[in-house]
């Protein structure tokens, strides 16, 4: 049995503001806790406490600090070795985190954010209908999943992105579904009649206007779903590229999408196979993407589980050719293609990880891309999910994966994400990424250079505000003004605290 991990963690007592173990994003299986998660775990439990008596507070309410975060951090390098930045005293004094870390020195844009349940609550828990779950060719995940509805829901969604996090602006992302084009008497069909499921296309439009309306300024973007083989003539065994033509133009120009959202590995559209980015589909794809004017191709590539029979096409060898090919448009790599596999637990040996190179699958492969084409300019790399997982399951591969993905595509090519609702709140994968810097050994094992503030603050928010054209001087001045800022405050103010919990999947018997 499968279940959220917060659920487990409230079955077991544990108060952490950093995920003490991987979870299932439902496109991978979630290892099992291995023995250094369940040391930090531990240790965070009993330093938590210790540190929450002394200061006269209960576990709960400190653990949701500052301090309790530093405490979770001190644990997670009492384990693994001194890979985050952090100070003893700022487990004791809210103030000396305040002061090395302050809260908004950057501008945060995470390109990587879900709610998952249907467009309503009711219709969800009338039908089990399971958001995107529903779908043939996602029902091969291994694993019987109940949603807590509201958990996933947009409201929910709203406050642990928005409220408890620094996050200034999101990309709302897809998940891959297609949208009903017309019902059986013919007519255009519209909203909810389109789909119900996930996230279709006009509803994520519509929660981007519902946010930026209630702000009263841009907050959100959105993506669009619709992929080279989500339409397709069964009869002639090819696209029906006036079906997908008419979709495509439905996203951009009625539902204003900020970039395409594809993934390679599955079928929506039923078409018996998945699609490559240098295969023909999408060379004709990208042809009518011009013509409408939108040239940003946001891609999943790695965390292929969701797929046994076409995980293949997450791997990013058929990026190299579609961007040398295609110079005029831009490819967002999303997970900076880490790789899993159907087999657990030993996550280490499974991505193949060669501690003397610091390569592990398929995220090398993507590397290679780049040292073989080093005027390659087109690519970049996205980190949601994978700077997370691996922080909390081996941080000496999160050093590799942040080192190469800088090392060799700089880091103004590298895109912050955290695939969020999943992991929770974002603000301890932010909080994780102020504190991250490489360790002397690895800077001369394998040649990173230490992180500026500047490289952290083009990661965090100014190569993704590049891409989408946001004005990040102007945005910046705004914010404290608008509207969700102030219910930001009002809600701080009325005693509203994160909650530290963590969505994604785990294992109900650990």
């Amino acid at each position: 049995m499968w279940i959220p991990k917060y659920k487990r963690d409230e079955n077991k007592g544990v108060d952490s503001p950093v995920p003490t173990q991987v979870v299932s994003n439902e496109e991978l299986l979630p290892r099992p806790q291995n023995r250094k998660q369940q040391q930090v775990e531990h240790l965070i439990g009993q330093w938590g406490a210790e540190n929450a008596k002394r200061l006269g507070m209960n576990r709960r309410d400190f653990m949701r600090t500052s301090m309790g975060f530093a405490t979770a951090v001190l644990a997670m390098n009492a384990v693994h070795g001194p890979y985050w930045e952090v100070d003893a005293a700022e487990a004791l004094e809210p103030d000396a985190a305040a002061e090395k870390w302050p809260k908004g020195e950057y501008f945060i844009f995470d390109v990587q954010t879900h709610f998952t349940n249907s467009y309503d609550l009711g219709v969800e828990r009338r039908t089990g209908s399971g958001g995107f779950r529903q779908y043939e060719f996602l029902k091969n995940m291994g694993f019987n999943l109940k949603a807590d509805a509201e958990a996933y829901s947009f409201h929910n969604f709203v406050k642990e992105i928005f409220f408890d996090s620094e996050t200034n602006m999101i990309v709302i992302s897809g998940v891959p579904s297609k949208e009903k084009q017309r019902g059986e008497n013919g007519k255009v069909l519209e909203g909810p009649d389109r789909s119900r499921a996930g996230l279709p296309s006009w509803l994520m439009t519509k929660r981007k206007k519902d946010l930026n309306e209630l702000a009263g300024c841009q907050r959100a973007l959105c993506q669009g779903n619709v992929a080279p083989n989500h339409y397709w003539d069964k009869a002639a065994d090819k696209p029906d590229w006036p079906a997908l033509f008419e979709q495509m133009e439905r996203e951009v120009k009625l539902y204003g999408i900020d970039s395409w959202k594809w993934y390679c590995h599955t079928d929506p559209g039923s078409s018996g196979g998945g699609f490559q980015l240098d295969d023909e589909m999408s060379a004709k794809f990208y042809e009518n993407a011009r013509k409408l004017g939108l040239k940003l191709f946001s891609v999943h590539k790695g965390f292929s589980y969701q797929s046994r029979t076409l995980g293949h096409l997450a791997n990013p060898k058929d990026v190299e050719k579609a961007a040398l090919q295609n110079p005029d448009l831009t490819f967002v790599i999303y997970h900076s293609a880490l790789k899993h596999g159907t087999n657990e637990p030993d996550y280490v040996a499974n991505n193949q990880f060669d501690p003397k190179t610091g390569d592990f699958l398929w995220h090398n492969v993507l590397m290679d891309v780049k040292k073989r084409n080093p005027k390659m300019n087109n690519v970049y790399c996205e980190i949601g999910s994978s700077f997370g997982l691996l922080a909390v399951e081996n941080p000496v591969m999160c050093q590799h994966l942040i080192g190469k993905n800088v090392k060799y595509y700089g880091s103004d090519h590298v895109i912050w994400g955290t695939d969020c609702l999943w992991w929770g709140s974002p603000q301890w994968a932010i909080d994780l990424f102020k504190r991250f810097q490489f360790t002397d050994e690895m800077c001369e094992k394998f040649g990173y250079k230490k992180l500026t503030k500047q490289d952290k603050a083009n990661i965090f928010g100014l190569n993704a505000a590049k891409l989408y054209h946001v004005d990040v001087n102007a945005k910046r001045k705004g914010l404290p003004a608008d509207a969700l800022t102030k219910f930001k405050r009002a809600y701080k103010e009325d005693g509203g605290q994160a909650s530290n919990r963590v969505y994604g999947w785990v294992r109900g018997d650990v």
